[in-house]
């Protein structure tokens, strides 16, 4: 009987000690187990911490009059630059350089064609930004020459820069790059506006005035060949006045962002080369635009340049896009620049 109770009790014990370590093995896989899980959501949070760099969906390129080189080649930057980074960028009409830079500062655009001497002002709060500085203005990178193309016809009878006196003479819209390249030359030629009848007009308004003897030169800063004044050479006998040789470094001299230029024979049925200066179109943005958008605008434009049908497109080069940048650089940009 005593044998019976001692084996019971002791089988009774064995089972207790067997189900005691059962319940620990249970606990210390739990906890295991939530430890692991536990790890593995902070794991899984710390990945998902980093937002995405930009939300934007939309962007807005500003270009110029319809008639002009930036509006010309801003519908293919606006295709690159959707292809490229997926965002859709549409090509705006607009009234050019200082319009753009103004429209990039209220915040209604978001890449811009801007003259470099325009960018300059802006950036330093001069000429017509006198007092409103853009100091958030930065580069994506140069394009190509404007070209600053005094335009008059053979039956005008101008032919120097002098015979602009008394003469009703189009020189863009008051502020733009237009009206500052027409007033700096007109300058270093002994003249000021107040020896002309000025005409606030826009390139394909310009073109259109001396087709109808309406108004008898005008300003066109843009590269050539410019739309506006081929229409006009389909009609008539264009006439581009020289910038002789002393008087375009005089003006280098004392504005040393313009480089001497010449708008070849055969350009709107030239017959020679016509010496003259230009600027240089370039592409701007805000530096608070994010450094991936940015990247992706600039390799767009710059890796797709040979595929640009304008005659400008040959112009556009990533070995070149630095050179005569008065304002500081993206950070997007130049990452794209350092690597090529």
């Amino acid at each position: 009987m005593k044998l019976k109770k001692f084996m019971f009790l002791s089988v009774l014990s064995l089972l207790l000690l067997m189900a005691l370590g059962a319940c620990s093995g249970d606990e210390e896989t739990t906890e295991t187990a939530g430890t692991t899980e536990e790890a593995t959501t902070e794991g899984a949070a710390e990945e998902n911490t980093e937002e995405p760099t930009s939300d934007i969906k939309f962007l807005s390129l500003v270009t110029g009059g319809t008639q002009g080189t930036y509006y010309a080649l801003g519908g293919t930057f606006a295709d690159l630059i959707t292809d490229e980074t997926g965002i859709k960028t549409t090509a705006e009409v607009s009234q050019a350089s200082a319009a753009n830079v103004n429209a990039l500062k209220e915040g209604n655009a978001e890449i811009a064609f801007v003259q470099t001497d325009i960018a300059y002002y802006a950036k330093n709060g001069q000429m017509m930004f006198e007092g409103a500085a853009v100091e958030d203005l930065v580069a994506i990178g140069g394009l190509y020459p404007e070209t600053v193309q005094l335009v008059t016809t053979a039956k005008s009878g101008i032919t120097s820069y002098e015979d602009l006196k008394g003469k009703k003479v189009s020189v863009g819209a008051p502020g733009s790059g237009t009206f500052a390249n027409a007033e700096q030359l007109l300058e270093i030629h002994g003249l000021t506006m107040d020896d002309i009848e000025p005409q606030n007009l826009d390139f394909g308004e310009s073109t259109d005035g001396l087709t109808t003897g309406q108004i008898d030169a005008a300003f066109i800063t843009a590269g050539y060949p410019t739309a506006a004044v081929e229409a006009l050479g389909a009609t008539t006998d264009v006439v581009i006045v020289p910038v002789e040789a002393a008087k375009a470094e005089e003006l280098i001299a004392k504005y040393p962002y313009y480089a001497i230029d010449t708008v070849p024979s055969g350009t709107y049925g030239l017959e020679s080369d016509v010496p003259t200066v230009s600027v240089l179109a370039m592409i701007a943005v805000k530096a608070d635009l994010p450094e991936d958008v940015a990247y992706g605008i600039t390799k767009a434009i710059y890796d797709n340049a040979g595929s640009i049908s304008h005659a400008k497109g040959a112009f556009i080069k990533a070995e070149t896009a630095l050179d005569g940048i008065g304002i500081d650089v993206h950070p997007g940009a130049q990452k794209y620049f350092d690597e090529q």
